[in-house]
């Protein structure tokens, strides 16, 4: 059992030593379907993706508990961990269709409420009771619009809704000067991966399906107990002298 344990494992370095150099002898095509497929990303990602844009809009969470308007304010940690989370309330709120619809209606916009939400994320700034809302769209004028629109209404809508609590805002959106995405470089980079893992794969295979015997060592190697009868050259073959043709063994 020791025996057949340690053959298995000779067999098995044996196998990823040949498809190690199999990898090193086609490095270049590896490197190629990289810089292929990698250019190839890149270039519909330059061409025919649409630039993606992000405006933004911070709000601040208050409860009843809370209140600037009295000099005398105690503020404890239960009613910070209070407002917070108040903010995933909120955010529920935001993006409930009773909302969204009237933020299509307010803005004219030409876009349903299920685009509408997709265009939409929110999420408290750094565990506090501060939320941003981000409004992502190929226009940055209209993302600024949107994110300026929820920021005017959601105040007034929370305050119907959840009785004591409030919304100020923190800061308004303005429209974005860069494009947020998408990353070209991020792009072509996974172009990249995709050419190099695809051709590892198509070369090792390749080489796995190759049930060709190429040099005596393999026989030698593999089947010591059985005798070599005889090894033909290949005469056709002027480049390498170690290629052979076996006519037979036993």
């Amino acid at each position: 059992m020791a025996n057949t344990t340690h053959q298995l494992e000779e067999d098995l370095e044996i196998d990823l030593l040949k498809l190690v150099k199999a990898l090193w002898r086609k490095a270049w095509l590896i490197i190629l379907a990289a810089v292929f497929c990698g250019s190839l990303v890149l270039g519909y990602t330059y061409f025919y993706v649409d630039p993606l844009y992000e405006s933004k809009a911070q709000m601040y969470v208050n409860n009843s508990s809370l209140s600037f308007d009295s000099t005398a304010l105690n503020i404890t940690s239960g009613d910070i961990t209070a407002a917070k989370s108040l903010v995933a309330t909120y955010i529920v709120i935001l993006k409930s269709r009773q909302v969204l619809e009237e933020i299509i209606r307010k803005g004219q916009l030409d876009l349903t409420y299920e685009e509408l939400v997709g265009m939409i994320t929110a999420a408290p700034v750094s565990s506090t009771e501060v939320f941003e809302v981000v409004v992502t769209d190929t226009d940055p004028y209209r993302a600024e619009k949107i994110a300026n629109i929820i920021a005017g209404i959601l105040p007034e809508k929370i305050s119907n809704i959840v009785e004591g609590s409030s919304v100020k805002i923190v800061d308004y959106a303005v429209v974005p000067a860069a494009k947020s995405g998408p990353s070209l470089r991020k792009n072509a980079l996974i172009g990249a991966l995709i050419g190099f893992v695809l051709a590892s794969g198509m070369i090792i295979f390749r080489e796995l399906s190759d049930t060709v015997i190429r040099d005596d060592n393999y026989l030698i190697t593999n089947y010591g107990d059985i005798p070599l009868l005889a090894i033909v050259p290949d005469l056709d073959n002027t480049t390498n002298k170690n290629d052979y043709y076996y006519n037979g063994y036993k």
